[in-house]
Formats: C-alpha cells, structure tokens, sequence
C-alpha cells in the first residue's frame, strides 16, 4: 500500500467516482460527535486565512483507504472506498454547501469552480451516476444525489420541509446527509454574516467574494487527508479491520513531552536532569485526573498544555491539533533559548495553573479561581496565565479579581451568551502583550467592549436583570448560592462572630415554587396554577395578571435565600407566619435574620429585599468607569 498526505479537495479534482461498498453501513455522521468538530477545524483555517496566517501549520482531516484501481469500462475511472466513506461524503456535502452559498452571493464563477469538486464534466457512459465524484450506499443515493444537485439551499428546504407532528414538540428528523448540508449552510451564513466569531471583527469591511476566495484556498491549501492506496495484493478487508480495531492513542501531553525531551538530547541537555527538576512534577496524580471540556474529559496536564500555549499566542488551540501547533510554534518562531528555558516556562505556569484548578485560602488568586470555578469560566484560564507571568502585587491581583468576576457576573445574571469569552480573553491578551499587563489597560478593554456578546453591563443594565430574570432558572444552584453567600457575608462586621459552615448550603423559595394553596393573591383571592393561567380565556382577568406577576418574581433573587439546612416540604410550601420562624430556626445566616422583622411575605417585600441586595450587589461587583 502507499500512503500520502494531499490536500482535501485534490482528491476530487480527477474525473472519477469513489465508490462505497453496498456492504458498508449507512451516512451516520451526527452533528454533536463529528459535524461540529470537522467544522471547528474548517474554519479555524478560514479564520488563519482571513486574518493572513497562511504559513501555519496544516490541519489533517483523517484518513482514507481506497482499493487499487477497476478495470475501467466508462469514461469514469472508479476507486472503491475501503474506509473513510462517511469523511468522504461528509466533504462532499459542506463543498456542495459551500459552492451554494457563494451562488447565492453572487460569487457565481467560485460555485462554478466549487461544482468542478463534486461534479463530473464530460463525456460519460451512465451520466445520471458517473456525474457523482462520490456514490454512495444504496440507502443513501437518493438523499445525496438531491443535496449535490439542487443547487441552492431554498430547492433543498422545499423538497424536505421540516414537519411536526400534531402535538408533538420538535420537528421530525430529516434525512442525515440533508441534515448535514442545512448544518453547514447554516453555519456558512454566520460566518460570513458576522452574527457570531473572531473573522466579523477583523473582515467585516473586505468584499465577500474576496472572503470566500480566502477560505477556498483554505481548502485547497491547509487541509488535508492521508489517502492510503491499496495495491492489487493488499486484502481490503484486513486493512479495513486493522485500522478500525481499537488502542490507545498517545494523549497530547505524552507527544509533547516526548518532542521536548527529544529535542533536549539532540541539543546534548541532560534529560535525566531536566526531568527531574521541571517535568516530573507533571506525572503527578493531579495532573493525570481528567476534567471535562467541551464534550470530552480532559486530563489536567492536556488543558494546562492548550491554555499555555493559548497565553502564548492569543489563539484558540484545539486540544485535537495541540500537538502539531506547538511544533510549529517552536520551530517556527523559536521563543526559547534552550529547553532548560522551556521547560523552567512550562513548570512555573504548570504551577500557577495547578493554583487556578486547586484554589486554596490565602492564596491571592483564590477568590478569581473559586469563582471561575463555580461559574465554569475555562475560557479565562489563558489570561490568567498571561497575567501570571507578570510581576503583579496582591494589590493588582485584588482589583483585577473585583474587575472580572463583576464582568462575569453582571453578565450572568442579565442572562448574557458566554459564547464569545474565548474570542473576549485572547484579544484582551493580545492587547496586554502589546501595551503591557496592568490594572487599568484590562479594565478598559472590558469597558470598551459593546453589544449582546461583550459589553459589561451597566449598573442600570445589572438591575433591571437583576430584577426581572428568573435567576433560579437561569443559573445553575451553586452560582446562586455563591451570589447569596457572598451577599450574606455583607452583613456581617468586625463584631460579628464568624459561621464556620461545613455542610452544603441549599436554595430556599421564600415565596415557595407551590404557593397557590398557601399564599393568597394582595386581593386576598386564591391565585391560579401555572395550567390554570396556560387554559385562562381572558388574559386580562385580574387573577391571571396577579398571578403571572408573583410568577415573574417567583425565581428572582428578591425570593431567594440560602440555608444550611432545608426545610421539609410542608413548612417549605406553608404560609408565612409558620415558614418565618422556621426559616430562623434553621439558618443563622446574616442573609436570613434581617428577614426576623418582616410580618407579610408579598410581592412588595420581595420588591424590596431585591433592591437591598441589589444595592449590596453594587459594591461586591462594581463597574468602574
């Protein structure tokens, strides 16, 4: 057999047909498992194109296994696919939605050239099949054929419109190769569109046709698939058991330390030293325990390698492509002397990252790490690196822990998107290295920042979110219980005796989530359940509006307290005058006694409570201009 790397669309540049074998199973491609990653490698090589990075290293796409060549009897030299047939088809989809968007902006002679990729021309002996570059199973034939040939995406939505059954929820399933194509069209549309991503920000004013001449030469250029050619002596179904059978691959982290220390050697360092000095504290257990990112558990030592080198270059680094990035990064740019010099780097952001992840009291970076933590903020790690390496006083670590956790915050409880903190932190990055770390050059950034995706809410921003979204439903139970228990602290003084609290603190309604039985409307009327209001033939009837209002501030955080203990659920659902008392009894929290005074539980002490935290919120998470 032989084996080479080409770039992806070289292989349908030839006039054949690549044919899967009727024994083969199915398109089973889903969105979440293969969809998603091969477009988050696509376009981050748009991306590297449009921004003018076109000399970084290739992204591979996989592998291939085709049998030796038929005997041809067309005019179309045919390949039988042996493995890969879902990759195959795969790409031949996303080039068909590719070549459709450019027709539909009018970059007519770019989906001229795109259909020279999945289309053959000329003379062929069976046109309505040989015209296919790739021909799949026989289940499958009818739905690629239409996804190749319709031509725009509107063709393809009126051949399959999405139907719902009668009652049901969500749209009955489509076809998964027509599914495939609508994904990557769509996700096509919000690229270039703008809506979300890093290349809007940097291309926005460039011509669209000179964008997707950019990302075509991505993939004609950067991506690439190992074709593995099978000779007429090789058993195809040996090949094919071989490459699927299952092993355990080489994580990151074991490739890197095997090139770092490879290097070391051939440079005459001594390995066993700088072993022992740097690396062997990352064979540690701590490092070998696996967090979860994304879809995929993640050892320790495999993050702290991508955010490192994400601090580093101020670029998104898929764990995938860890590898062959810091190759290229050390080859090509050479930041270090030597590998004593690297790896000395490498061993003290090990250990600022090992802070971040075990935050212990005491440490300066405790509060940031614990709230990052809680709020599940991974993407801040490589700033916390980049400001790691700075000679930063406890004093700076102060402020920028106040700065950022009120960004974050503020944003969260006005229910914000956190899709664009990854892009947010690697410009803030690139914007520290280029100005110096400080205090004031980070807070000005985030101030500067504007619109759904960024801006860090103002304080009339920050209360009218915190007055009206359902934070209940909003964030998860230990983000509440951290704004609460931060709140409560507010209220203690340097009299005040400390609550060493050892158990899990809980959530508690103070109006509780059933409270039609017990707490009667400001009327005195009974109130209606959530189906009562849903099946209401007059929406302004006086009980439906009083109920959906005690709705709207049911989950605010004017209703909500913490306790180190819950109440059962008929003192929990019961009326005020019985729940008060228990709410004491249970809880010596600060937050919870200055309820020992307030007689009726309404939707005017909620109103109330809200703006006495709220104006505690103020100074715990302020917004400095």
């Amino acid at each position: 057999m032989n084996a080479n790397a080409v770039p992806v669309l070289s292989i349908f540049e030839k006039k054949l047909r690549l044919e899967v074998p009727l024994f083969q199973r199915q398109y089973v491609w889903s969105r979440d498992t293969q969809w998603e990653p091969l477009w988050e490698d696509i376009s981050r090589k748009f991306a590297e194109f449009l921004n003018g990075r076109k000399d970084g290293p290739v992204h591979f796409l996989g592998a291939m296994v085709l049998d030796q060549k038929q005997t041809p009897t067309t005019h179309v030299e045919r390949r039988q696919v042996i493995d890969g047939q879902q990759r195959l088809t795969t790409l031949q989809i996303f080039v068909a939605a590719f070549r459709d968007f450019c027709r539909a902006t009018d970059c007519a002679d770019l989906a001229e050239e795109c259909d020279s990729f999945i289309m053959n021309k000329g003379m062929m002996a069976n046109p309505d099949v040989d015209r296919f570059k790739v021909w799949p199973t026989m289940l499958d034939q009818r739905y690629f054929m239409d996804v190749i040939a319709c031509g725009s995406r509107e063709v393809l939505q009126e051949k399959y419109p999405l139907v719902r059954r009668k009652y049901a929820r969500t749209y009955e399933p489509r076809p998964r190769i027509v599914e495939a194509y609508f994904y990557f069209s769509e996700q096509l549309f919000t690229f270039f569109s703008g809506a979300e991503g890093e290349v809007a920000l940097v291309c926005a004013d460039a011509p669209i046709h000179q964008r997707l001449e950019e990302c075509f030469s991505a993939l004609r250029n950067a991506l690439q698939v190992v074709i593995i050619d099978l000779d007429h002596d090789d058993d195809p179904q040996v090949i094919f058991e071989t490459l699927n059978a299952r092993g355990e691959p080489l994580l990151p982290a074991d490739l890197l330390r095997n090139f770092i220390f490879l290097r070391a050697a051939r440079q005459n360092e001594n390995q066993e030293k700088l072993y022992d000095e740097y690396w062997r504290a990352f064979d540690d257990e701590f490092w070998r325990e696996e967090m979860r990112q994304g879809r995929l558990l993640r050892p320790r030592s495999d993050l702290f390698m991508q955010h490192f080198l994400a601090s580093r270059l101020a670029e998104d680094i898929p764990i995938k492509h860890l590898y062959v990035e810091y190759k290229f990064w050390i080859e090509r740019f050479k930041p270090f002397d030597c590998v004593r010099d690297e790896l000395a780097t490498l061993a003290t952001q090990g250990r600022a990252f090992h802070r971040m992840l075990d935050p212990q009291r005491g440490d300066v970076l405790f509060p940031l790490a614990s709230f990052l933590k809680t709020f599940d903020i991974s993407t801040a790690y490589p700033l916390l690196l980049c400001l790691a390496e700075s000679d930063l006083t406890a004093e700076d670590w102060d402020r920028i822990s106040v700065i950022l956790q009120s960004y974050l915050l503020r944003r969260a409880i006005c229910n914000l998107t956190t899709k664009s903190y990854n892009r947010i932190f690697l410009s803030l990055i690139r914007t520290l290295r280029r100005d110096g770390v400080s205090v004031g050059a980070l807070q000005e950034f985030l101030l500067n920042l504007t619109g759904e995706t960024g801006e860090w809410p103002t304080d009339d921003v920050f209360r009218a979110g915190w007055k009206s979204e359902p934070a209940y439903e909003n964030l998860q139970h230990a983000r509440i219980v951290h704004v609460l228990h931060r709140l409560s602290d507010t209220y203690l003084d340097s009299k005040s005796e400390r609550i060493s609290i050892d158990s899990p603190l809980t959530v508690e309604h103070i109006l509780p989530q059933d409270w039609v039985e017990n707490w009667p409307l400001p009327d005195g009327s009974t109130g209606l359940t959530y189906v009562e209001i849903w099946n209401a033939e007059d929406r302004n009837d006086a009980r439906v509006r009083m109920s959906e209002s005690r709705n709207k501030l049911l989950h605010t955080f004017g209703n909500l307290t913490i306790m180190t203990q819950e109440l059962n659920s008929s003192v929990s659902n019961g009326p005020w005058e019985s729940k008060a008392p228990a709410l004491l009894k249970a809880s010596l929290l600060p937050i919870n006694l200055q309820l020992h005074d307030v007689k009726t539980w309404d939707e005017s002490a909620i109103e109330g409570r809200s703006d006495e935290l709220f104006s505690r919120a103020l100074l715990l998470w302020p917004r400095s201009e």
